[in-house]
């Protein structure tokens, strides 16, 4: 039964690897795919600073058949592009299941559910650390790595946002944007507001949907 118990044990330890090592590949990604925009939009800024738009053609223009839509790249980053969908300006106050330990359900959970994550009946299989991301790298972290959370069927995770003491004004900036990005992500059940012994006030403990 030891012997078991060791090779649950080792199982759950290397998803949580896992699961860490892809949201760390997957944050590298969204900073260089920035950083590879910038540098393209400098180098085309450069290009173009001389440049003027010519006068209009004093004939009429032959009109031109629109073109079908192109489909779109299946080759496209999709852990960016939905990143990058997740929103700051949602209405807290008509998604969120407000209470003192900030929790959210979404309709159909059982009342227990939230309950049971406050307890920490649900283990924690994984974690992401956002301490020291700016906001725009938190968003593009957290949509990879609850998406390789759900691929390897974990369905407890806990996001480390902090509590905003190294911030401007001592403020917590990234608790609140991590909680509205959270209510959109379609793999988010459920999240409470960490015990005291998981991170109190500067993490959140997220249920996710079973794979």
């Amino acid at each position: 039964m030891r012997s078991d118990l060791r090779s649950q044990i080792k199982g759950v330890a290397k998803q949580l690897r896992d699961a860490q090592a892809e949201a760390q590949a997957a944050t590298r990604a969204a900073r260089a795919a920035a950083q590879r925009r910038q540098r393209e939009q400098q180098v085309f800024a450069d290009a173009t600073r001389d440049v003027k738009p010519l006068d209009a053609p004093q004939r009429a223009a032959r009109p031109v058949p629109a073109s079908a839509p192109l489909p779109v790249m299946r080759q496209r980053d999709e852990a960016e592009a939905l990143a990058t969908s997740l929103s700051d300006g949602v209405d807290v106050e008509l998604l969120l299941d407000t209470d003192e330990a900030l929790s959210f359900a979404r309709d159909g959970i059982a009342p227990n559910t939230l309950r049971k994550l406050r307890r920490g009946d649900w283990m924690i299989q994984a974690q992401l650390d956002l301490h020291g991301m700016t906001r725009e790298e938190a968003r593009a972290a957290l949509t990879p790595f609850l998406q390789a959370a759900l691929r390897q069927g974990l369905r407890c995770v806990r996001i480390v946002h902090g509590k905003g003491l190294g911030s401007k004004n001592r403020a917590p900036v990234l608790k609140e944007k991590v909680r509205r990005w959270l209510m959109q992500s379609d793999p988010v059940l459920a999240f409470v507001q960490a015990r005291a012994m998981d991170g109190g006030g500067g993490a959140v403990i997220v249920l996710l949907k079973s794979s």
